[in-house]
């Protein structure tokens, strides 16, 4: 939570997280980050074009569409996911990353061993949910 207060400058507020049974369900955008090293596993935010755009046209100042929407989404979950190896390397934990996957449209993620979600309202742009999913070894 700390890593998302750090890039994202808007006020967010986190509902309460819970077991991802099944599939992880994409209904519209997303983008991808898989982590390896002394944990391995994902993590995904998604949300609506919408709140991305809304939530880069608050960072940028400038409305975000079409491939520069992509390319936010893509940075953003880059930057996330950045500090959040940083934040665990400073606890002693070892976390690198891979590019960002950014996926447009319907989808179900499935092929994790556990997965939480974590619902992220931002104020006057709308909900984003990160999914967290974890392996027991390699496959990020």
């Amino acid at each position: 939570m700390d890593s998302i207060r750090q890039v994202i400058p808007v006020a967010a507020t986190f509902g309460p997280a819970a077991v991802l049974e099944g599939a992880a369900v994409q209904s519209e955008i997303g983008v991808l980050v898989g982590f390896t090293g002394d944990n391995y596993g994902r993590i995904v935010i998604q949300g609506s074009g919408e709140a991305f755009g809304g939530l880069g046209g608050a960072m940028f100042g400038m409305p975000l569409e079409g491939e520069l929407l992509h390319s936010f989404i893509g940075e953003l979950a880059n930057m996330i996911a950045g500090n959040t190896s940083t934040h665990l390397f400073n606890k002693g934990r070892k976390i690198d990353i891979t590019p960002p996957t950014v996926m447009v449209g319907k989808l179900q993620m499935y092929g994790f061993e556990q997965g939480i979600t974590l619902p992220v309202e931002l104020a006057d742009i709308g909900e984003l949910t990160i999914i967290l999913t974890i392996h027991t070894q390699g496959a990020a």
